[in-house]
């Protein structure tokens, strides 16, 4: 009887014991399967990649004075004043997604993509590899790379800005390797599924990579190594009209799946655009030319009138309610979910990561600088012209109101020698920077402040005797905590780096309360 019942016992444990282990098998469960098919990482990636930034675009946009709040705060915003909320991770959603809605995902992904001799999938993945250390060093320069996603550690060690640009280059030639392949398994209707960007096309995926490339030589303008040749020929490898543009569709019909800056979502109603903005284009800096964009992107008061509101000065300051601009769906207040958007700014409006006429804008640049001005001048008309079609198609993504810019407006915008020089001779990097800055209003908030900061915000151009951006000027009661210094990044993820990475930090003076004017080894001689 003892033998027999712990023969029982011992039955009865190992049944107990196999039933706990089959319960926590998840690899056995189809419902939550932890081995999926290498292309369905990529478009949750995706989403984030083009949508991260204008997340940060709330905050960036204030710096460039793309816009400013208006929503009846009694004291000036500390963005606004070129400073950061302390304790807080605004500013900080392009980090939390490149080492954590990418993060592990991207590493399985492109590990997976590899073992399956998948060369254009793991070449997207190469992309989104380096689009995020990009976007991450241009913002907060020293960055983790090295020992990112390095699941032993729970400290990590900054990388220098010139590893991360090293880095960045590296990548993005293995991705244009990449998509030069055709052997092993590579397969466009697999890459397709989950590719809403290029419908599995590699060879329009090689050329986003060209175009990050021409972008990543341009940012060493200021230093001897600059190379223009490279610049333009990458751009020249790079998109060839506006339908290469990196776009991003928004179906509409769920929460993230709406455009971040569309009324349902709620994320700007309360932003107007500055004077600085309306200055660019309501003739202020280019002699009494009225740009035909200003009123298919940014919004009139009741009265009319185009107005930008003036950053030193809380919310619409002494404007009467006449006079105050609309918000960028063209209604007063913080008014027009339901109502038809404006530009960008609509539920359905697409999102571009780099456009045509951002490149060209580029291209038009290195070529000015290398004293090539015939050629210079033929990529900044394209620039503009491509960017007037870029605002024409944004405002037709959902049958919004602004009428198209007509053929006849465009034409005379572009004989207008206030715009476009007559003769070479007679352009300027004031011409050229203003135009594309113009070109990225909205949207392209990481390239645009590069920019400015490359240009130290308020240089001015010796060709034109005018700042390169005219009419910009820096707050008048900068953050307390700048010293007196104009931003020239933003600190770190709070919630990761100054709860748990302190030691990380403070070796390379993070810990600072001005390390956000630190200025960055990119734009520095």
């Amino acid at each position: 009887m003892k033998t027999t019942r712990t023969l029982l016992i011992a039955t009865a444990f190992l049944s107990l014991t196999n039933g706990c282990q089959n319960f926590l098998d998840v690899n056995t469960n189809p419902n939550a399967p932890q081995a999926v098919s290498s292309n369905l990482y990529l478009s949750p990636m995706i989403h984030w990649m083009f949508t991260a930034p204008q997340y940060e675009g709330r905050f960036i946009g204030r710096y460039t004075q793309e816009w400013t709040l208006s929503n009846g705060q009694s004291v000036l915003g500390t963005w606004d004043r070129m400073g950061y909320d302390p304790s807080s991770d605004n500013g900080a959603e392009q980090w939390r997604d490149v080492y954590w809605s990418l993060g592990q995902n991207l590493v399985d992904m492109n590990t997976q993509a590899e073992a399956e001799q998948r060369w254009d999938l793991l070449g997207v993945g190469q992309v989104l590899k380096a689009w995020g250390w990009q976007v991450l060093t241009d913002m907060h320069g020293e960055i983790i790379i090295k020992e990112a996603i390095d699941q032993s550690k729970f400290s990590f060690n900054y990388d220098t800005q010139e590893y991360a640009y090293q880095a960045i280059d590296s990548i993005l030639n293995k991705a244009i390797t990449l998509f030069a392949r055709t052997d092993g398994a590579v397969d466009p209707v697999y890459l397709a599924r989950t590719d809403k960007i290029y419908n599995g096309d590699r060879a329009k995926w090689s050329k986003l990579a060209w175009g990050m490339q021409a972008m990543r030589l341009n940012h060493f303008s200021n230093k001897a190594s600059y190379n223009p040749a490279a610049v333009i020929a990458a751009v020249d490898k790079s998109f060839a009209s506006n339908a290469d543009d990196a776009l991003i569709t928004y179906p509409n019909t769920q929460n993230d799946d709406i455009n971040f800056w569309g009324a349902t979502r709620g994320n700007i109603n309360n932003y107007r655009q500055t004077q600085f903005a309306v200055g660019l284009m309501n003739g202020t800096a280019f002699n009494g030319t009225v740009d035909p964009r200003m009123s298919r992107m940014l919004s009139p008061a009741p009265d009319g009138v185009y107005r930008g509101l003036d950053i030193n000065v809380v919310a619409f300051g002494g404007l009467a309610a006449a006079q105050q601009p609309g918000n960028f769906y063209g209604y007063a207040g913080g008014t027009g979910a339901g109502l038809p958007g404006r530009y960008i700014f609509d539920n359905k409006a697409k999102i571009p990561l780099i456009t045509y006429a951002q490149l060209q804008f580029i291209k038009a640049e290195a070529a000015y600088r290398s004293g090539d001005k015939v050629t210079a001048l033929a990529a900044y008309r394209n620039g503009i012209s491509s960017s007037i079609d870029f605002v024409n198609a944004r405002n037709s993504d959902n049958g919004q109101t602004p009428t198209q810019i007509s053929a006849a407006e465009k034409a005379a915008f572009l004989a207008d020698p206030n715009i476009v020089p007559a003769t070479a001779a007679g352009l300027t990097l004031t011409h050229i920077m203003s135009q594309k800055w113009i070109a990225q209003w909205g949207w392209g908030h990481n390239e645009m402040w590069m920019d400015m900061r490359r240009y130290h915000y308020t240089d001015v151009d010796p060709a034109s005797g005018k700042q390169v951006y005219p009419g910009f000027v820096p707050p008048t009661s900068l953050y307390v905590d700048n010293g007196g210094k104009i931003v020239q990044r933003i600190r770190p993820r709070f919630n990761s780096e100054y709860v748990w990475n302190r030691p990380g930090l403070d070796a390379i003076g993070g810990l600072a309360l001005d390390y956000h004017t630190k200025p960055m080894w990119i734009i520095q001689p």
